[in-house]
């Protein structure tokens, strides 16, 4: 089963007077790449929140939220009272000075540097199990979230390599059909530009097995069926990540489709070879999409 890069989960509990929000997202990245918005007294368990995160959601640009409000409205911020008085009369005295009316400047002081800080508490250990378990809860659903959508995803690259599958064995009467054309075009172009008395049939018969050789799309059909047949075995593995291994493998696809559309030398064939790459482009964009 697919499990999708992008998610999203959400876990709310309390502890005391606070309640404690946890926010989980992610989208498609290469690597894993973590960002966390955190209340400043979190930001000693950054480290272990990393280690976490970085075991059970694996891959994607993946962004935490924790969000910590106190029911007493003494949250992680304060005022510095001493701070706050030495801007405003400074503020005023300068006012004073140049002859201007200060009017209200509280709003003004309040967004300078450092005079609304953050308060300087640690977590105990019982809130640090308590945020755990919201963790773990936001991790589930968002793990739920990415199943969710890999099953729809899983389904659908299903339905593109049966797709490929089909059109591929539409193409063997259409095979039959240009040799038979390709002889027929051959020997007409010789009987107009060298006559047919001129003709050598067993050096004739040599060059179009020649050119057959050349245009054969046998080995190409062999192998873009063995490719599809283990795209699906490793599609439905009891594994997680395998969204590299799923790309690798539809690159492989992508390279006997394009052969067989180059050597096909029949516009019949060649609706089914866009056929198949309009499929796989589908493929493609459902595997960057995977873990």
């Amino acid at each position: 089963m697919l499990l999708s890069m992008t998610g999203f989960g959400r876990a709310k509990g309390n502890y005391q007077d606070k309640t404690i929000s946890i926010e989980l997202r992610s989208l498609n990245s290469k690597f894993t790449d973590l960002r966390f918005k955190l209340p400043q007294n979190y930001k000693e368990k950054e480290a272990d929140l990393r280690k976490v995160i970085t075991e059970a959601l694996e891959r994607g640009k993946i962004e935490m939220t924790i969000d910590m409000v106190s029911m007493k409205g003494d949250g992680e911020f304060g005022l510095n009272k001493a701070l706050y008085k030495k801007y405003f009369q400074e503020i005023k005295d300068l006012n004073d000075e140049l002859g201007i009316e200060s009017g209200d400047i509280s709003q003004t002081i309040i967004r300078l540097p450092n005079v609304v800080s953050a308060a300087a508490n640690t977590i105990d250990e019982e809130e640090w199990k308590s945020v755990q378990q919201i963790l773990k809860e936001a991790i589930d659903n968002f793990t739920t979230f990415r199943k969710t959508e890999g099953a729809a995803m899983n389904k659908d690259c299903e339905l593109r390599i049966k797709n490929i599958s089909d059109y591929l064995e539409q193409v063997d009467p259409f095979e039959t059909n240009r040799v038979d054309k390709l002889k027929a075009r051959m020997l007409k172009n010789m009987e107009e530009y060298v006559g047919k008395e001129k003709i050598d049939a067993n050096r004739f018969e040599q060059e179009i097995l020649y050119y057959l050789e050349k245009i054969d799309i046998t080995e190409e059909k062999v192998r873009l069926s063995q490719h599809c047949k283990y795209f699906l075995e490793i599609l439905n593995e009891d594994t997680t990540l395998k969204g590299r291994k799923l790309g690798f493998i539809a690159q492989e696809i992508g390279r006997e489709i394009n052969t067989l559309g180059s050597k096909a030398n029949s516009s019949e064939i060649q609706r089914f070879v866009v056929k198949m790459k309009d499929e796989l482009e589908k493929i493609k964009e459902q595997v960057a999409n995977t873990l």
